[in-house]
C-alpha cells in the first residue's frame, strides 16, 4: 500500500446522501447541514458556490467541486441571489423562514429541484458520518476545491448520473460504491495538480528514502517500529533518515506513526464491533490500556467516547 492508497482507503459510504438536482434560475441553496464532506458534479448549465469564508468559485459542466464541512455556504446560479432553499442537518430540505420542501420540490427517484427541465443539472453526494472519512483525509484538503472538466478524463460522472435514477435491488450500495471512486479518482487527479498544494506527505512520497519508510509504516502499522529499523529499510543511517523525515513530512518518524496508528484505531472504532483490546493490536498497541492513553493524548477523548460520538 502507498502513502496515497492509504490515505484513500477510509471512504466508505454507507447509504450516502445522493441527489440530482434539476434547477432553472434564479436558484440558490444554503447548505448548513454540517456534512464532513460533499462533492458537487455539474452536469449542465453551471453554479456559483459561496463560501461564508473564501473566494467564490464557478462550476461549469464537467467541473467537480468538493466542500470540506462543518462550515455553510450557498451554491446558486448567481452569487446576487439570495438563498431561497436551506439544507439542514440530515438532509432537510426548508424555506429560510423554516418550511418543509421536502414534498414541493420533489421531481422523481433521488431528483429534486424547481423544474423537470431546468437549464442547471448537478448531482451532489455526501458524506453524513464522520467515520465515513478518514481524519487525515478531512485534514488534507482545503475548505474547497474544483477539479475543472479539461483537468482529467473519468467516466464515473456520466454512469453515477445514470445510475442515481435508478430504483433496482441493492441499488443503494451500487452508489455507495460510485461515489466512492469518483471522490477518489478526484482527489487522485487533484493532488497531481501543482495549484492544490499537497499536503507534505504526499509530496514526501516521491523520495527514494522517505517514501520507501512511509510505506514500510503503511504496509504494516502493527510491526514494533523503531526508527533504527525504518532506517535500516531504507539503506541510511537513523540520524539521516530521522532528518530527511522531518524535514519532508513535517513530523518525526515515530509521531506520524502514531498519528496514522490513531486514524486508524479512530476508524475501525466506528466501522467495527471489535473490542478496544482487538483494535488495539491491528494497529500496534499492546493492550486496550496503552491505546486508550495515546488516544486521550492527542485526541483528547478516550477511544470508548470516541465510538460513542
Amino acid at each position: 500500500m502507498d502513502v496515497l492508497a492509504g490515505l484513500l482507503d477510509g471512504p466508505r459510504a454507507r447509504g450516502a446522501f445522493l441527489l440530482r438536482s434539476i434547477l432553472n434560475p434564479p436558484w440558490s441553496l444554503r447548505i448548513q447541514d454540517r456534512a464532513p464532506l460533499t462533492l458537487v458534479a455539474m452536469m449542465r448549465g453551471q453554479a456559483w458556490v459561496i463560501p461564508d469564508h473564501g473566494e467564490t468559485v464557478r462550476l461549469r459542466p464537467g467541473d467537480v467541486a468538493i466542500m470540506r464541512g462543518p462550515d455553510p455556504y450557498t451554491v446558486a446560479d448567481d452569487p446576487a441571489t439570495p438563498p431561497q432553499v436551506v439544507i439542514q442537518p440530515g438532509q432537510h430540505c426548508t424555506t429560510p423562514d423554516g418550511e418543509s420542501l421536502a414534498q414541493e420540490m420533489a421531481l422523481g427517484v433521488r431528483t429534486w429541484g424547481n423544474g423537470p427541465d431546468g437549464s442547471t443539472v448537478m448531482i451532489t453526494g455526501t458524506y453524513q458520518m464522520h467515520g465515513e472519512i478518514s481524519r487525515r483525509l478531512l485534514a488534507a484538503l482545503p475548505a474547497l476545491l474544483v477539479l475543472p472538466e479539461d483537468a482529467w478524463d473519468c467516466p464515473l460522472i456520466p454512469l453515477l448520473g445514470d445510475e442515481i435514477v435508478k430504483d433496482e435491488p441493492g441499488q443503494e450500495a451500487v452508489l455507495d460504491r460510485l461515489l466512492d471512486l469518483l471522490l477518489i479518482a478526484v482527489l487522485r487527479a487533484w493532488f497531481s495538480r501543482p495549484e492544490a498544494e499537497a499536503p507534505a506527505w504526499y509530496r514526501a512520497h516521491s523520495d527514494p528514502v522517505v517514501g520507501r519508510a512511509l510505506r514500510m509504516l503503511h504496509n504494516n502499522p502493527a510491526h514494533p517500529w523503531t526508527v533504527a529499523a525504518l532506517a535500516a529499510g531504507t539503506g541510511v543511517s537513523r540520524a539521516s533518515l530521522a532528518r530527511r523525515f522531518t524535514d519532508l513530512v513535517g513530523e518525526s518518524p515515530m509521531a506520524f506513526l502514531t498519528g496514522w496508528r490513531l486514524a486508524m484505531a479512530a476508524d475501525l472504532l466506528r466501522e467495527t464491533d471489535a473490542t478496544i483490546g482487538a483494535v488495539a493490536r491491528q494497529v500496534g498497541y499492546g493492550s486496550s490500556f496503552a491505546l486508550s492513553t495515546a488516544f486521550k493524548r492527542v485526541l483528547g477523548v478516550s477511544p470508548q467516547e470516541h465510538r460513542a460520538m
